[in-house]
C-alpha cells in the first residue's frame, strides 16, 4: 500500500489486487447464487465459511504463526468491501470473526491461549462470537450486568448477552462480565468461554429485518463455571480490551457499508441502462443522474476515510477518531445509496427478485451496529474537543 501524506491517495500493492481479485471472483462464483436461500431460511452459510477459511479469510489479521494468513487491516477492509458487494450477510460474518473474537484473543490473550485457540478459528474449524452488549445496557457498553464472581481459581458467570452475532453456531466466545462492581466500567473483565460448558444457554435467535444469514442470538449464563485460566489478560482490563477492539470493528463496519453502496450503485446503474421509460433509458433522465452522481461522489468519500481509518490502524497509530468517522459517514452513504438504488429501481426495487431490495434491508443495522451513528458523532465530538 502507498499512501501520500494523510492518507489521501491510495495504491494497492500486487499482493492486495490479487486478494481484491481472488475474493471477488470468489464471491461471484460461490456466494451470488445462494444469497436469497441463505436470505429466507435465515440459514448460516457453514460450507462458505469453511471455504473462505481454507483460503486464509478468516485470520486475516492473525500472524502465519497460528495458521493465518498473517495481513493486515487493509487486505481484510479489501475484502469485506468485495464479499459486502455481493452479500452483506457474509461479509458480516467475515468481519465479525476477524475483528471480535479471534482479533480479541490475539491482541490480549496469553501464548498459551493464542496456541489453543487461533488455529481453530483461522483455518474455520470453529466460528468465534463475541459478548459485550445486553438487553439492558446497549450503547452504555460500561452498564454490564453480567457477573463473573472468583470461587476457588475459577469464575462463575451469571446474567445475558443480547444481540450476539454467531452466537448459535460460534464455539469459542469471549464475554466480558463485573468481576468487580465497586470499580464499574474498571471492573470488567473478559473471559474465554467454549461452547458445552455447563450453564452456557443459547437463547433465542432473532427473527431479522436484514443480514438474515449472520447468525444473531442471546446466550444466557446460570452459574457457568470458567476455569481461570480462561481469563483474558488481568482481572478489571476487559472494558479497556473491548473499547480498542470495537475501534478495529468500526472500521469494518465502514468496510461492510462502503461495499454494501458500491453494490447498491451497480444494480441501479446496470438497472438505468436497460429500463426504459417515456422512450428513453432511465440513465438519460436528469434526475436519475443527480441520483446516481450524489451516490458515487459519497462513497468515494467514504472510501478515503475508510482506508485511512485502516491505514492508521495498520501503522499502529490512534484511530479513534478516524474510524468513528469512516463508520459514520460510510454507513450513513450505505442507507442513502440503498434507499436511492431502490428508488431508481422503482416498483421492482420493492420486489425480491431484484437485489436492492435486499440491499436496503440489509443497510439499517449498519448505522447501528458496533455504535450507533448518534454514538459515533459522540465519539468524533469527544476527540475533538479534548485536543481543545
Amino acid at each position: 500500500m502507498e499512501v501520500m501524506e494523510n492518507a489521501f491517495l491510495i495504491d494497492l500493492n500486487e499482493n492486495q489486487l490479487v486478494i481484491r481479485n481472488t475474493i471477488r471472483d470468489y464471491a461471484e462464483k460461490n456466494n451470488r447464487p445462494f444469497i436469497m436461500r441463505y436470505d429466507e431460511a435465515q440459514e448460516f452459510p457453514h460450507y462458505i465459511m469453511k471455504q473462505l477459511g481454507e483460503l486464509g479469510y478468516l485470520g486475516v489479521l492473525i500472524p502465519e504463526k497460528y495458521g493465518s494468513a498473517g495481513f493486515g487491516y487493509i487486505d481484510l477492509v479489501i475484502i469485506i468491501e468485495e464479499l459486502e458487494k455481493v452479500d452483506p450477510s457474509i461479509a458480516l460474518s467475515v468481519a465479525a470473526h476477524n475483528g471480535l473474537c479471534t482479533n480479541h484473543i490475539f491482541k490480549f490473550g496469553n501464548e498459551e491461549q493464542k496456541q489453543k485457540y487461533l488455529p481453530d478459528l483461522t483455518s474455520g474449524e470453529k466460528i468465534g462470537a463475541w459478548g459485550l452488549t445486553e438487553a439492558s445496557s446497549g450503547s452504555d457498553a460500561a452498564g454490564l450486568e453480567s457477573t463473573a464472581e472468583k470461587v476457588e481459581g475459577a469464575y462463575i458467570l451469571n446474567g445475558n448477552k443480547a444481540f450476539i452475532t454467531h452466537g448459535t453456531v460460534g464455539e469459542t466466545v469471549v464475554i466480558m462480565a463485573i468481576t468487580d462492581k465497586s470499580k464499574g466500567r474498571k471492573g470488567i473483565s473478559a473471559f474465554i468461554l467454549e461452547k458445552g460448558n455447563d450453564g452456557f444457554i443459547v437463547g433465542k435467535k432473532e427473527n431479522k429485518l436484514g443480514m438474515r444469514a449472520s447468525d444473531t442470538t442471546q446466550l444466557l449464563f446460570d452459574n457457568c463455571r470458567m476455569p481461570g485460566k480462561n481469563l483474558i489478560g488481568n482481572e478489571n482490563e476487559g472494558f479497556t480490551q473491548a473499547l480498542q477492539i470495537l475501534e478495529g470493528r468500526r472500521v469494518t463496519i465502514a468496510a461492510l457499508s462502503l461495499g454494501l453502496a458500491e453494490g447498491a450503485l451497480h444494480a441501479a446503474l446496470s438497472y438505468s441502462k436497460i429500463r426504459k421509460q417515456f422512450g428513453k433509458s432511465l440513465n438519460e433522465f436528469q434526475a436519475i443522474q443527480f441520483k446516481i452522481a450524489d451516490i458515487h461522489t459519497n462513497i468515494e468519500a467514504a472510501r478515503l476515510l475508510t482506508y485511512r481509518a485502516a491505514i492508521l490502524k495498520d501503522c499502529g497509530k490512534a484511530n479513534r477518531k478516524e474510524a468513528a468517522m469512516a463508520k459514520f459517514f460510510a454507513s450513513e452513504t450505505a442507507e442513502k445509496a440503498a434507499n436511492e438504488a431502490v428508488q431508481i429501481f422503482g416498483g421492482y426495487g420493492y420486489i425480491k427478485e431484484y437485489p436492492v431490495e435486499k440491499f436496503y434491508r440489509d443497510a439499517k443495522l449498519l448505522t447501528i451496529g458496533e455504535g450507533t451513528s448518534e454514538i459515533q458523532r459522540i465519539v468524533i465530538a469527544g476527540e475533538l474537543l479534548k485536543d481543545k
